[in-house]
């Protein structure tokens, strides 16, 4: 019998679906709760419900399931951040509309989404990681193309240059804001005294996060 061939790489557009997704789902948990080389295709597929040669079947080996995990990554926080063609003529009160709108976004899916808890684990675990592969997945799917999106809207909202010092730092300034608040997540709950985090919450911290961005947009626009 002809062994099935591997598949190409998940598109980005399209999920994953039946025993492919069981695999990338338990992978994602699995792999950003250990690492790469601390988790055991056994664990994965005991964890999807499946046998160990699925993994082969799908992905072509462990490797392969840890870049469709990036993948995956790529294409889910893409939907979360989505933001299309951005016209050289965009006004800016309609950029930092914008910027406004993917901070409620995010802010909504990092803090009140119960599924995004794998994903912001295995970004984290392959940013400090480094993990051949995976973080130029990460980095040129997700991290640059998006965060020079982010910046053109920022020069927009601004008159600043896009890629200007200034103007990078100031993007990553304003995401940090949404990372720590996921990441510090207990602590900021239990200060807040918060017994759950839902959308109510979310938004809570979306909107500080975003009086910051308007007092740092307006500082950038006096300069």
């Amino acid at each position: 019998m002809e062994k099935p061939r591997r598949p190409g790489p998940l598109s980005l557009t399209a999920p994953p679906s039946g025993t492919a997704a069981a695999l990338i789902a338990a992978a994602l948990d699995l792999f950003g709760q250990k690492g790469f080389a601390a988790t055991s295709t056994r664990e994965v597929a005991q964890q999807a419900g499946t046998n160990v040669a699925s993994i082969a079947y799908h992905f072509g080996g462990k490797e392969g399931l840890h870049a469709a995990c990036a993948d995956e990554v790529v294409r889910r926080m893409s939907i979360v951040a989505t933001l299309g063609e951005i016209p050289a003529d965009l006004p800016p009160d309609r950029a930092q509309m914008i910027l406004e709108q993917l901070i409620r976004a995010m802010a909504q899916f990092l803090l009140a989404d119960q599924d995004s808890g794998p994903i912001v684990a295995f970004i984290l675990r392959e940013v400090s990681a480094g993990t051949e592969g995976a973080i130029d997945v990460l980095y040129d799917g997700l991290f640059d193309g998006k965060h020079r999106q982010l910046c053109r809207l920022w020069a927009l909202a601004t008159g600043q240059e896009a890629e200007s010092h200034r103007t990078r730092l100031s993007v990553f300034a304003a995401l940090g804001q949404l990372l720590y608040f996921r990441i510090g997540l207990p602590v900021v709950s239990r200060r807040m005294g918060w017994e759950t985090v839902g959308s109510a919450e979310a938004e809570a911290v979306a909107e500080t996060v975003i009086l910051n961005l308007r007092a740092s947009l307006e500082r950038s626009r006096g300069t």
